[in-house]
């Protein structure tokens, strides 16, 4: 016969209340048998911003742990030699400038004597082909100088997202090539990451949900814990472990890498659960009240809401009231 589950608990006291309603008969529950296992808070994502162009840093806001959001400028690459090639291409523009408006005139000018009819349409469609050579090569030169301007303005690393700087591997005045890290950043949605032996494996599953420690709480701290669910149970096993991710909404401010401790589910024992209530204190020892009047001492475990687990003392089938 399967026993009551843990959540149904109450209902399971309030049936076997009888006459007195503060008595109830102790009966063995299904508890989610619940292991303490340290959790790794990671981002989400890990977000790279890379310099588009070789250079020189001139420019490094960027510092480690600032908060960004998307768009921020992180820091400004400048290629000297950019700028010779567009002083280069402003000479070659004026120059070309220059010789397509010769060829205008000369193109107005036979056109003139093509009208007096001193002129071939040979030479009118000759001077015609020769105007829009040059005008189509000042247009390319001009294109070569937005390539140029295109690249300069890349020098300006931005971020491409919202998250924390973790790493600035680079400083002012370093020299730097296309693709290199100039900074590494967080994803402000953290989750935590658990590592549990493989024996666990076959309990865990994605939509679970797990308990997790405040941070830096102590073994005790129960009022202190947080709901969190499995997002994510990855289906290798490396060196005899089973990696699972867990999403927690507003975790905090935790640092990457920080350490919490979170409770999995490992399947489920039987146990003696009783009120917390019915327990009381004397000199430090922990006793219950049976039926008959008796008091016995106890050993309380693992607290569960309004209830405690009772570790040695009592067996199914013990009467407890209320003191």
């Amino acid at each position: 016969m399967r026993l009551a589950p843990f959540s149904l608990l109450p209902a399971l006291i309030s049936v076997c209340l009888g006459a007195s309603a503060a008595e109830f008969i102790v009966q063995p529950v299904s508890l989610d048998d619940q292991k303490a296992v340290l959790a790794t808070v990671e981002p989400v994502k890990m977000i790279t911003a890379r310099a588009r162009i070789g250079g020189t840093v001139v420019v490094l806001k960027a510092t480690e742990g600032m908060t960004v959001e998307a768009g921020t400028d992180l820091a400004v690459v400048v290629d000297d030699k950019l700028a010779l090639q567009i002083k280069a291409l402003d000479a070659r523009i004026e120059s070309q400038d220059a010789q397509r408006a010769k060829t205008e005139l000369d193109l107005n000018r036979i056109n003139e004597l093509f009208l007096r009819g001193t002129a071939s349409q040979a030479q009118v469609d000759q001077a015609k082909t020769v105007f829009e050579v040059a005008n189509r090569q000042l247009s390319a030169i001009k294109s070569d100088r937005d390539v140029i301007l295109q690249q300069t303005a890349e020098g300006i690393v931005r971020a491409t997202g919202q998250g924390r700087v973790l790493t600035v591997p680079v400083a002012e005045g370093s020299v730097v090539m296309p693709g290199e890290t100039i900074a590494t950043m967080a994803e402000v949605h953290y989750i935590l990451r658990v590592e549990l032996p493989e024996r666990h494996a076959r309990f865990m599953r994605s939509g679970d949900t797990v308990k997790i420690a405040g941070r830096g709480a102590s073994d005790g701290e129960q009022e202190t814990l947080k709901t969190g669910t499995v997002r994510t149970v990855y289906p290798e096993i490396k060196g005899g472990r089973v990696i699972a991710d867990i999403s927690v909404d507003q975790l905090g401010d935790y640092f990457v890498g920080e350490r919490t401790r979170v409770y999995v589910a490992t399947g489920t024992r039987q146990a003696i659960v009783v009120p917390t209530s019915v327990v009381f204190l004397r000199a430090g020892i922990e006793y219950v009240r049976l039926g008959d009047g008796r008091e016995i001492v106890i050993k309380t475990g693992e607290h569960r809401d309004d209830n405690v687990e009772v570790l040695s003392g009592l067996k199914a089938g013990d009467v407890v009231v209320t003191p």
